[in-house]
């Protein structure tokens, strides 16, 4: 009896969604994503493989040619020591300078903002956030959001009755 592997090798980091930011989907309309890295030091990298972060009221900002995620909380780390990082401090993204000059752009428009949806980890154990360019929902929108929700989920229930 011989096993035959799927050709993909799994490892421990493989599309480790760590934080997902489920209410920017129903807040903000997603235009377009982006993928970023984080500039984390050690303390927060373990700490974030713990489920120490949130993403609540977090959003993207430009300075000059950086990017910076603003408001993300990453809570210390309980083995570290002096070294761990303040918990609320501006974390750095690594984008390319031609990305974010073209973010920089539309964000210029008005009503659009850089909003991170999850964290997760690659599979070389990197640590990325996916950015998306959002557009605030009015309140109808809103409605209409929850209605097609309802509607959907009626119908999965209908067929599995049936």
């Amino acid at each position: 009896m011989s096993s035959k592997s799927s050709g993909k090798k799994k490892t421990r980091f493989s599309n480790n969604v760590l934080i997902e930011n489920r209410r920017a989907r129903f807040e903000y309309e997603v235009l377009e994503k982006v993928e970023a890295g984080i500039e984390l030091s050690g303390c927060e990298v373990k700490s974030l493989r713990e489920g120490g972060g949130t993403l609540m009221d977090v959003y993207a900002m430009t300075k000059g040619t950086q990017a910076f995620l603003r408001g993300m909380h990453i809570k210390p780390y309980e083995q570290g020591n002096v070294q761990n990082a303040e918990p609320d401090r501006d974390r750095r993204l690594l984008l390319h300078r031609k990305e974010i000059s073209r973010l920089i752009g539309q964000t210029a428009q008005k009503g659009l903002t850089l909003i991170p949806l999850r964290v997760y980890f690659t599979e070389r154990g990197w640590a990325k956030v996916e950015l998306g360019l959002c557009r605030g929902k009015r309140e109808h929108d809103k409605r209409d959001t929850i209605r097609k929700r309802d509607a959907e989920r009626e119908m999965r229930r209908d067929f599995k009755l049936r």
